[in-house]
Formats: structure tokens, sequence, C-alpha cells
């Protein structure tokens, strides 16, 4: 593909499917979205196709190339989606029949490795050569850009951060919330916002959503400030977990959690114990593109030059 060509972005959600079309240097020449047809696989295959042609009306080109982020992953195994929370992908041959309705070939990574990509090229880890971004928001998850390229790994779960265990728990941690993967005290129960909302409840028997529990906070309400604190720790020692074995070069954060006020500044302070170093300063970023680094990472899966 040459550097002047145009690269289609899609980000598959639960919700919507966002398009958009990036220029060689990362300008926007088109965008869109329309709603998902959740628990309908052809429906979604036939919104995605429709998405590509207006876009490609929109920009005035055809035969771009096709990168879609997506929740789950293809199975190394069986060419079928896996782990995907838009349940319907499951078990299907996504990516096979995407390009057969467009009649090019796509390139389909998670949604996380996307947010680390697109970071990776011009966001808050640009220049940098291993980027981890993390999502924070009704779930959890993370992805990790090496060069500027997704790594998948070898059976396509590199990054899967939110279910694995909270780190170095405490007496009254243990064994932790259920998940709905089968095991307990996934960092996932812990951290997106259904579990800050769980962990407000265990606190004061009172339900209240994650954003109820931020606005709370920043009102200086002392039972929420408390309950960030312990959002705050515990999101220390999962980071801190990652960069014992990784050490990355950017911790990049994304998600609804993530622009909590003053989330970002502090985290540092939380991850530096728990490192495996005499010093630590690892940068600790929002994310530059903010909601739109998934679309944006999912046209750069076909390389920035």
């Amino acid at each position: 593909m040459g550097s002047d060509a145009l690269r289609i972005g899609i980000d598959l959600g639960g919700t919507k499917i966002a398009g958009i079309v990036l220029e060689a240097d990362g300008a926007t020449r088109a965008e869109s979205r329309v709603p998902t047809p959740r628990g309908d696989y052809e429906g979604t295959l036939d919104a995605i196709a429709g998405l590509v042609a207006a876009l490609e009306r929109q920009a005035g080109t055809a035969g771009a190339s096709v990168g879609v982020g997506m929740p789950g992953a293809i199975s190394r195994a069986t060419g079928l989606i896996k782990n995907a929370n838009s349940v319907w992908l499951n078990g299907r041959p996504f990516a096979e029949d995407l390009a057969a309705r467009l009649g090019r070939p796509v390139r389909v990574e998670n949604d996380a490795n996307c947010l680390a990509v697109s970071e990776a090229v011009d966001g808050a880890g640009a220049g940098e050569a291993v980027v981890w971004a993390i999502i924070l928001g009704t779930g959890v998850g993370s992805g990790i850009a090496l060069q500027g390229q997704a790594l998948t790994g070898r059976n396509a779960i590199a990054g899967e951060w939110g279910h694995n265990p909270l780190p170095w728990p405490r007496d009254d941690e243990r064994p932790g919330p259920a998940c709905y993967c089968g095991r307990h005290g996934c960092l996932e129960t812990w951290l997106s916002g259904p579990g800050l909302s769980a962990d407000f409840f265990r606190s004061t028997g009172e339900s209240r959503s994650g954003e109820e529990i931020v606005a709370r906070a920043e009102g200086g309400d002392a039972v929420a400030l408390a309950a960030m604190a312990r959002h705050r720790d515990r999101l220390g020692r999962g980071i801190a977990h990652v960069v014992n074995i990784l050490d990355p070069d950017v911790i990049v954060l994304g998600g609804g959690l993530s622009q909590v006020e003053g989330l970002v500044a502090a985290l540092p302070e939380a991850i530096a114990p728990h490192v495996f170093t005499d010093t630590f300063d690892t940068p600790v970023r929002a994310s530059r593109h903010g909601d739109a680094s998934g679309v944006r990472g999912a046209a750069w899966l076909w390389g920035t030059a």
C-alpha cells in the first residue's frame, strides 16, 4: 500500500459501529457511525459493509484498506471468533465473512490492541517502542503495541489483563468477587465501572453507579473519596504486576474511568511501591485520541507507510 493510500477503520462496539477514513498523515477524511444490530450476526456484517460503502462515498475513494477492532479475538486453532462479549460473534468466521462481503482482505484485531496501536502511532505513546494501553470502562482490558504494531500473541490473548487476579490481595479482598469467566477476584471485578459500584455497595449498602460515585468524590463526599482511593490502590497494584513483567516505555489509560479527575497524575505513586526496581519513572498518560482511539487504531492495522 502506498503512503498516499486511505485507510478505513471500523470499531465494532456493543451498541454502535464507528467508522473513519484516515489519510496517510493521520488526518480524518470522513467518519460516521451506525447502531450495532445486537444479536444479529448477518445484520452486523451488512451494517459494516454499508458503513464502509458510505465512508468511501464521503471520502471519494474506493477499495481502501479496512481494519476492524472488535471485542474478543480470532482463535489461532479454528479461525473463529472467541472471547467476545458481543456473544453473537463467537464461533463465527467473522474476518473471512466480512472480507467476502467487502470483496477485499480485512485485518481484525482486539479493540484494546487497536487502542494501543492508535496511541503508539500518533497518540500519547508516539515515539515509544513498547506501549501498554489500558481500557477502564464497563469492562477492563489492555493491549500492547511494539514498534507501532499490535502484539497479538500465540493464543491471541496478549494483553488480556482483566482476567488475571488482583495482585497482593489483602485478607478482606480474598477470594474476591465472582467473575462471569467462572473465577473470583479478576481485576475486571474490581476495576471496571460495575466493579467500583459493587465495591461501594459492599462498603456502604448503597447502590450507586460508577458515574455517581465519581461525581460524589469530585464533590468532596468522604465515603465516595474512600471508594476512589481503594480503586486507585488496586489499579496501582494491577499495573505494577504487568510493569514487573513487560516494563513498558509508557502506560496509556483509556475508557470512561480513565477520565476521573486526578487519576492519571496520582497513579505513579500507587504503582511505585509494588514495582521491583529502585526507581519508577514510567510515564502514565491519558489517551490522546479518547473515544476515537479504537477506530483510528483499526485503520492503522494496515501500517503507516
